[in-house]
């Protein structure tokens, strides 16, 4: 049976998808949000970008499209960071009490934090300029936070099993209202970056005071 001719626009794509960790791609990303940041994104072209990094169009679309494919490529990496802190990083299991399992997600939600505060400017441009760009972006970004919502949903469902919360919590409820304090201290952490170490804490405390269950 003869092969299958791999068309040049997927070849391209693999290519680009193939290449975006590399230190170049992730130069090519960094520069972008730095352009993003300062000019806006509508106003900011490839040519910038290129120009910039002191590079040829030609290199740049060897690593990406567009320069939206780049937010593509912002979201993906962010929800493979957000599942590494939720799946990986803690695993449930190796909490054994109560304790153990508050300083395990205090540890979650400072990594989570974290991953939006290790560069400001991608809160700013995913939350607050990248909803404008079209439909299909803001999308993605809903299902980020729906991603987001589920892997917490099932960290607290652990914590029910094993008796660490209340066996009547809500937590698919109370995974949203987790991560949304989570990400409002990240954006009120960009205008007032004092607050950063000590809002994980009060966030915990708010937490654990409702949903521990009594007879721990």
């Amino acid at each position: 049976m003869a092969t299958p001719i791999q068309t040049p626009n997927r070849a391209r794509t693999q290519t680009r998808a193939s290449s975006r960790g590399t230190e170049l791609g992730e130069a090519i990303v960094a520069t972008a949000f730095d352009e993003f940041a300062q000019r806006g994104y509508h106003n900011t072209a490839i040519a910038d970008i290129a120009r910039r990094l002191g590079i040829g169009h030609g290199t740049f679309y060897r690593y990406f499209e567009n320069k939206r494919d780049i937010l593509d490529h912002v979201v993906s990496d962010t929800v493979e960071k957000i599942s590494e802190v939720l799946t990986e990083q803690e695993a449930p299991d190796q909490a054994t009490t109560l304790e153990e399992y508050r300083e395990q997600s205090d540890r979650i939600g400072r990594a989570l934090q974290e991953i939006f505060l290790a560069d400001q400017r991608l809160i700013r441009i995913l939350m607050f300029e990248s909803t404008g760009i079209d439909r299909e972006l803001t999308e993605r970004l809903t299902g980020l936070l729906d991603t987001a919502a589920t892997l917490t949903m099932e960290y607290l469902d652990s914590g029910v099993d094993r008796g660490f919360l209340r066996a009547d919590l809500d937590t698919e409820n109370t995974a949203r209202a987790i991560n949304g304090m989570i990400l409002a201290g990240a954006i009120h952490g960009l205008n007032a970056p004092e607050i950063v170490d000590s809002f994980p804490a009060a966030v915990s405390t708010l937490i654990f005071g409702s949903i521990a269950a009594e007879s721990r």
